[in-house]
């Protein structure tokens, strides 16, 4: 999404919110109520739709969900908003969240009497914007190395913690068609998700996509292609290819997150382990993007709806419904009460909550403009990585973030 479309969305809304969204344009039954998400995949679709009839029961109301692709969201509630026809509530991605509400499309959970007691500061953020709490996690995200137990094992090696043993592990591991860590750097979303733990345990920010930490972040991803560790195909990889090469033990390590867990699983023969992302150097903390969606509740002026709809989601992210979804999906339950039994329950997972700890939004300092620089990031690893310098890429890369070209 570039700046230009990013404004022009922004616009679009606002000017919605001061129409559109200020009423129903269609007779609604009262006791039924909608939830857009992006729970295209049959297990999701299942789960939320269990969930929801749980939560219905309670609540003395029917729930169903509208699903639609995720890079659809926001386009589909644009078009719902401008013919009045808004679902009672959207799940969206956190990171396009602030968009939405900066036009005032979203209600403050808070007046609708939701708390977010027992939420670490860090997931409150990542459903707030400018302060306020529009949008509450049932489960959170984030990256961690993923490796395989044998092949270490076999090679005589330990799991790496800082840059360095990743880049001595990673080249002793690479033998044959295997290379020894494999990661997306492709042209879309899934890339920067990926760069950011590098950038920001490296003590690089956002704000400054050409400043020397983050040049450091991205010549040591070109350190690893050089020295062969890395499939130079990583520039059209998606973390799902990353994944698909770690199965077929093409690579012994990689970076990915909990939603290929059950995929592993299906491989019994493949004995894999986690950890958190290495970081430069030993002391400092490993710092990954959160991930994952959030329940948010359209501003319709239907006051009663709007009080009804926070009712639906303080159910849905309540910590039983938070768990129940979280151990389903492998996700990490944003509660901390039950994230602690989550721990319990799939301790395998363990380093994986301890890497969400430390874990921040994408969008925490830039808003709704954190699209642009994705951008332009996506730009500068496919330069820097097919023989760009890192620093001339990301200059590029700051310039493409401010003025939007």
């Amino acid at each position: 999404m570039s700046k230009r479309f990013n404004k022009s969305l922004a616009a679009a809304l606002a000017l919605l919110a001061g129409t559109a969204l200020t009423g129903c344009g269609q007779l609604r039954d009262s006791g039924v109520y909608t939830v857009l998400n992006s729970s295209t995949d049959e297990s999701y679709h299942r789960w939320d739709a269990q969930a929801m009839a749980r939560c219905g029961e309670r609540l003395g109301v029917t729930i169903k969900q509208q699903s639609v692709p995720a890079a659809q969201v926001m386009t589909k509630a644009l078009r719902m908003a401008s013919s009045k026809s808004l679902p009672d509530i959207v799940q969206f991605d956190a990171s396009e969240m602030p968009t939405f509400a900066e036009a005032g499309g979203l209600v403050d959970l808070r007046t609708l009497g939701l708390s977010t007691d027992g939420v670490p500061q860090g997931i409150v953020n990542f459903g707030s914007y400018r302060g306020t709490y529009y949008g509450a996690a049932r489960s959170v995200n984030t990256l961690a190395l993923f490796y395989d137990k044998d092949a270490l094992a076999g090679a005589g090696l330990k799991v790496p913690t800082t840059w360095e043993e990743l880049r001595t592990t990673a080249r002793k591991l690479t033998r044959g068609k295997r290379y020894g860590v494999a990661l997306s750097a492709g042209g879309a979303e899934d890339g920067v998700f990926q760069f950011t733990p590098f950038m920001w345990s490296n003590g690089g920010d956002e704000t400054r996509l050409d400043g020397p930490r983050v040049v450091q972040a991205l010549d040591f991803w070109k350190t690893l292609l050089k020295d062969g560790s890395l499939s130079k195909s990583t520039v059209g990889w998606t973390q799902a290819d990353v994944n698909d090469q770690f199965m077929a033990r093409n690579a012994a390590m990689m970076i990915n997150g909990p939603w290929q867990v059950e995929t592993l699983n299906t491989k019994k023969s493949l004995h894999w382990g986690i950890a958190r992302i290495p970081v430069p150097k030993a002391g400092d903390k490993s710092v990954g993007p959160l991930g994952g969606a959030v329940l948010t509740v359209p501003n319709t002026g239907d006051s009663a709806r709007e009080k009804t709809a926070g009712r639906i989601v303080a159910c849905l992210s309540s910590e039983q419904e938070q768990l129940t979804y979280a151990l389903n999906s492998w996700m990490v339950p944003a509660n901390a009460r039950a994230a602690a039994v989550w721990r319990t329950r799939v301790p395998e997972l363990d380093a994986l909550a301890d890497q969400v700890a430390q874990a921040r939004s994408r969008t925490a300092k830039l808003g709704a403009g954190w699209p642009s620089v994705s951008l332009a990031l996506q730009s500068a690893f496919q330069s820097a990585l097919t023989g760009q310098s890192s620093e001339s890429a990301l200059k590029r890369a700051q310039q493409r973030a401010t003025s939007g070209n």
